[in-house]
């Protein structure tokens, strides 16, 4: 149908036109809102932004009727379904068919309704449980995923294949991205289902505001992990929109390895916290190393900017004005 069947080689810039209409699906969580604050540095005065209370990204005929209406001329496909381990567990039904339902509304709406180019972002949980290390973008589909949130990686997998299959039956200009362990401002610090960093973070601050004389982690401190700034994030969009138009996801990471070790105590010296930092060794450590192979990237000329320290230093920054009680 209709649609923008010749955009995939129009070529034309996404950073020439500041008043193009952008549709930044998710623009409230972590991700989503790490990019309205760089379009809107970059001086993008025509975001579109929509809160699920008022589209339903969910809902196939809502999602029609707003790309009808509003007809944007890009898309960065931000918005999901996301949580734990425990979660995905508990909800697997929903974590797999709204994150499909929300992926096939706004990739099929969006096509249909004539935006020039889509951005999908994915996850590096959508890489097999043993990938060789760092892990390239051709470990796709060679061998069974991490058991624990396959529903949410199957569901991302189906976004790249639907990106993909968009490109090659309708030359048209979807592009995906598959980020790192990101972490910062908006980051989810909720104390029972938050990610390593954030988690630290909130325990380190507490431990230290209670006069608390140390803080147990699990483990041995020894797995190695990547973590991304999400206004490094932010960057790699806005180049991938202005630069990228291919059949392959690509990776974006930092290209840097981190210990938990090494992330506890940085976390403790960026927090402030001055009692003992002690590891619970009976615990389990988890994988023992998790690093994407982010150097496709970086050929095209892409490289992140914000060390782990600054990232850190801003996210507690954000937290102490956000979150802490």
């Amino acid at each position: 149908m209709g649609g923008a069947a010749d955009n995939a080689s129009s070529g034309s810039s996404f950073l020439s036109d500041k008043s193009a209409k952008i549709f930044v699906a998710g623009h409230r969580g972590l991700v989503g809102s790490a990019i309205v604050r760089k379009l809107q540095q970059l001086g993008f005065t025509n975001l579109l932004l929509r809160s699920h209370s008022e589209l339903d990204l969910t809902r196939q005929s809502d999602v029609e009727s707003f790309f009808a209406a509003e007809k944007p001329r890009f898309v960065v496909l931000a918005a999901a379904k996301v949580g734990g381990i425990h979660a995905n567990n508990t909800y697997p039904a929903d974590f797999i068919a709204f994150n499909l339902q929300i992926q096939t509304n706004v990739v099929d709406s969006a096509y249909r309704h004539g935006v020039e180019k889509l951005l999908f972002l994915g996850s590096s949980c959508i890489y097999p449980k043993f990938a060789p290390q760092p892990i390239p973008e051709d470990a796709l589909l060679t061998a069974p995923l991490e058991p624990t949130n396959e529903w949410y990686a199957v569901a991302k997998i189906a976004g790249i294949k639907m990106c993909q299959a968009y490109r090659i039956q309708h030359n048209w200009d979807a592009i995906s991205g598959m980020p790192t362990n990101l972490y910062g401002p908006n980051d989810n610090f909720h104390p029972e289902n938050s990610h390593v960093l954030p988690a630290l973070m909130r325990r380190f601050h507490e431990a230290k505001v209670n006069g608390a004389k140390e803080v147990v982690v699990w483990g041995t401190g020894s797995p190695l992990r990547e973590f991304l700034h999400v206004d490094d994030l932010a960057d790699a969009v806005v180049f991938l929109m202005e630069q990228y138009s291919d059949l392959s996801h690509l990776n974006v990471g930092s290209g840097k390895e981190v210990s938990i070790k090494e992330l506890a105590e940085l976390v403790k010296e960026v927090v402030g916290f001055e009692g003992d930092l002690v590891w619970d060794k009976s615990k389990p450590d988890g994988t023992p190393r998790k690093l994407m192979d982010s150097s496709k990237l970086a050929e095209l000329g892409w490289n992140p900017k914000i060390s782990l320290k600054d990232g850190l230093v801003d996210t507690y920054k954000w937290y102490v004005q956000n979150v802490q009680q």
